[in-house]
């Protein structure tokens, strides 16, 4: 199955939905219009496709995303509240790749700058090439982080080597990436798609239901300790009454994969 929409496209790998930013001619640089296309198909991924139970999101054209279009950025209306709602959609998207019920792997190849290290890094695993080039750069054209940068990378990558990449700007490849934990894996240059296809077909073998409350988990039960246990406590008791958790206990006792259904 394969879907089209000019500068994002969509196609299956049985289960895995994989997302495309295809504007190779500016290494997919983080327009308006890509801002709003993707944010248009992960809205319709997460909330009205029953077929995909992963997605792994790349770019076209042999990298990933360039960041900001900074031409696009002279010739929009510079007014407060324009740029206001300008970084909000931004924010709109890494908020639902973040919260979203699938899980989501980024693949990562050539030029990831900028908005593309958030993006990256918005997503719950990461793939990226050895050969990969990343830069937080916005402080170099005079911006502060964005599309949840400033809250995903500390996460990551620990917060005072956060701290030196958003302050310096400096480029770093993607060895570095993966040493410091930025990527989850890293590939042989032109490797990280299949790599992220692969790692998203075992995470969409588990089961969905658990997998939407374990990142809702994630992201909003774990500031104290007290809060991580109450998450505990409402929600186990609603995953032991799922078909797929009795599904995984009669597969257990009867030997054999279980096969799970969502329900």
């Amino acid at each position: 199955m394969s879907e089209h929409n000019d500068i994002v496209q969509v196609h299956r790998e049985g289960a895995v939905a994989v997302v495309t930013m295809n504007c190779p001619e500016r290494r997919n640089a983080f327009s308006m219009k890509m801002r709003l296309a993707l944010l248009d198909t992960f809205h319709t991924l997460f909330n009205e496709d029953s077929e995909s139970r992963a997605i792994v999101l790349t770019g076209a054209g042999g990298h990933f995303c360039a960041g900001g279009d900074l031409s696009e950025m002279t010739s929009v209306d510079p007014s407060l509240l324009a740029m206001r709602e300008r970084i909000a959609i931004g924010t709109r998207l890494f908020r639902m790749i973040f919260t979203g019920s699938k899980p989501v792997v980024a693949a990562v190849e050539g030029n990831c700058m900028g908005a593309g290290v958030s993006l990256a890094a918005a997503c719950d695993l990461a793939i990226g090439s050895a050969a990969s080039k990343l830069s937080c750069a916005f402080v170099k054209v005079g911006l502060l982080p964005d599309t949840g940068l400033l809250w995903t990378l500390p996460q990551k990558v620990g917060g005072g080597k956060a701290r030196e990449l958003m302050l310096s700007g400096a480029a770093f490849d993607g060895v570095e990436a993966g040493r410091i934990g930025l990527f989850n894996q890293v590939a042989e240059p032109g490797e990280a798609l299949a790599l992220a296809v692969s790692r998203a077909s075992q995470l969409a073998q588990l089961p969905p239901v658990t997998l939407a409350l374990l990142k809702a988990s994630l992201v909003n039960g774990n500031n104290t300790i007290s809060a991580a246990w109450r998450r505990e406590v409402d929600l186990n008791p609603l995953t032991r009454q799922t078909h797929d958790h009795l599904e995984a206990v009669a597969a257990f006792m009867e030997k054999r994969p279980p096969t799970f259904s969502g329900n």
